[in-house]
């Protein structure tokens, strides 16, 4: 399982803005010179953001992005979902309906995928992005590996 490029710059653009919460908006410039990310990829980031609900926008002078909600709000695993999808181990379908296993184990490992996926979205939702930025400046332990 990887969390993929847009995952991880989505998560990056909003950890920046928790950890420079002025009350005003950021631009997305401000954000990307901050984070080192690609500026056009990063628009294009925070508009998906954007109609998740995570962020809100302010247009011209003084304009950029604010978190549409508190940090402690806003959940790692709704990041990446907002960016990339449902947070699974692969995209499996059913091989087969009604309850019979027809091919040589692959039940089984559908049902291992699945959990996969389950216990990689429960990590993910156990983090919060005031946890994370927390952990960015040294006022809690970061995650064991």
């Amino acid at each position: 399982m990887r969390v993929s490029t847009r995952g991880d710059y989505a998560s990056r653009a909003l950890l920046s803005l928790a950890l420079h919460d002025g009350g005003g908006p950021t631009s997305v410039r401000e954000i990307a010179e901050r984070t080192a990310l690609p500026q056009p990829y990063l628009e294009q980031i925070l508009l998906a953001l954007k109609g998740a609900g995570i962020v809100r926008s302010k247009r011209g002078v003084g304009g950029g992005y604010v978190l549409a909600r508190d940090p402690s709000d806003i959940r790692l695993s709704e990041i990446v979902r907002a960016v990339d999808g449902p947070i699974t181990a692969g995209d499996f379908g059913e091989p087969h309906t009604g309850g019979a296993c027809d091919h040589e184990g692959q039940c089984v490992l559908l049902a291992i995928w699945g959990a996969a996926g389950a216990h990689m979205r429960r990590f993910l939702d156990s983090f919060t992005l005031a946890d994370i930025a927390e952990m960015a400046r040294g006022e809690a332990a970061w995650p064991e590996t």
